[in-house]
C-alpha cells in the first residue's frame, strides 16, 4: 500500500505557521551485535544525516559492537534495560523492570558498567526499560546510578522522570507487534503522527519533548525500512530538526 502523505504534510504545515520548533529523534531498539540488517539501518542514517540512538542490551552486547559504532557519528549507543529478560508473572505484560526488586535495582548499575566498559565516552547514560516498562521507584536508583536520561513510548507527562533524570520518550512505532510483525497500515502511522502533532500544537502534550521515532532494525521487512526512509525524509522535509540528545542530558529540558 503507498502511502498518503498529505495529511503529514499538512499538519507539519500547520505546526511551521504555529512558529513552534519540532524537534526529532530516532532510537532503535534490542541490539547487541553488527549484522545485515544493522548495516541496513547504519545506511539509513547516513543517507538522511539523521543520528539512530541504539538501544544496547549490555548484558549480551558484543564487543564487535563497540569496534563499529566508534566508526561512526551516526550511531549512539543507550542503555536497553540488562538482560532484555521478562520477570513478570504468567499473564502480566512483558518488563524486566516491572515490579522493583534489590536485583533490579543492581542491574541498573551493572548495565551501565557494561556499557563503559565497551563505549567508553561513546555512548549516552540513557536508560531504554525493555518492552518501555518501568517501575517508577526506578526512577531515583537511575539517577543514584548515574543515569541522566529515562526513554520509554508515548508522551511524557513531565520533562524529569526524577531528579536529575531526563524524560525522552519515543511516539511513533511503525511495527505491526500484535498482528503481521511488519508495517502498520501506513494510512493509521500518517494518523497517528497528525494526532501526536495537534496534541503537541494545542498544549495537550508538550511540545519541547522530541517526537520520537522508534524503530527495530532486526526484524525490519522491506515495507518497514521503506516507510521508516519516507517518514523520516517526510519529516525533516516538513521542518522537523534532528535533536541531539546530550545537549538535553545538559540542561534537564
Amino acid at each position: 500500500m503507498k502511502p498518503d502523505w498529505t495529511p503529514l504534510r499538512h499538519a507539519l504545515q500547520e505546526y511551521r505557521r504555529s512558529g513552534l520548533n519540532l524537534p526529532v529523534w530516532w532510537r532503535d531498539d534490542d541490539v547487541t551485535a553488527p549484522s545485515s540488517p544493522l548495516d541496513q539501518l547504519h545506511r539509513l542514517a547516513e543517507s538522511l544525516d539523521f543520528p539512530v540512538h541504539l538501544a544496547v542490551i549490555p548484558g549480551v552486547a558484543q564487543e564487535t559492537l563497540a569496534e563499529l559504532t566508534a566508526t561512526s557519528d551516526h550511531m549512539v549507543p543507550l542503555v536497553h534495560g540488562w538482560l532484555h529478560q521478562n520477570n513478570t508473572p504468567a499473564g502480566a505484560k512483558k518488563a524486566e523492570f516491572g515490579l522493583y526488586t534489590k536485583d533490579g535495582a543492581d542491574n541498573l548499575t551493572l548495565a551501565l558498567t557494561q556499557m563503559r566498559r565497551l563505549f567508553g565516552e561513546l555512548f549516552l547514560p540513557v536508560f531504554v526499560p525493555p518492552w518501555n516498562r518501568i517501575d517508577p521507584v526506578y526512577a531515583d536508583c537511575l539517577g543514584a546510578a548515574g543515569y541522566r536520561g529515562l526513554s520509554t513510548f508515548t508522551a511524557r507527562s513531565a520533562p524529569m522522570a526524577a531528579p536529575g533524570l531526563v524524560q525522552i520518550n519515543t511516539h511513533i512505532d511503525p511495527v505491526d507487534w500484535h498482528g503481521t510483525r511488519s508495517l502498520k497500515d501506513p494510512d493509521l502511522l500518517i494518523s497517528q503522527t497528525v494526532d501526536v502533532l495537534l496534541a503537541r500544537r494545542t498544549g495537550a502534550a508538550d511540545p519541547a519533548e522530541p517526537l520520537g521515532y522508534l524503530t527495530h532494525h532486526l526484524i525490519h521487512t522491506a515495507e518497514l525500512w521503506d516507510f521508516s526512509h519516507s517518514f523520516l525524509q517526510e519529516m525533516l522535509d516538513g521542518g522537523a530538526a534532528v535533536q541531539p540528545i546530550t545537549p538535553l542530558l545538559e540542561t534537564g529540558t
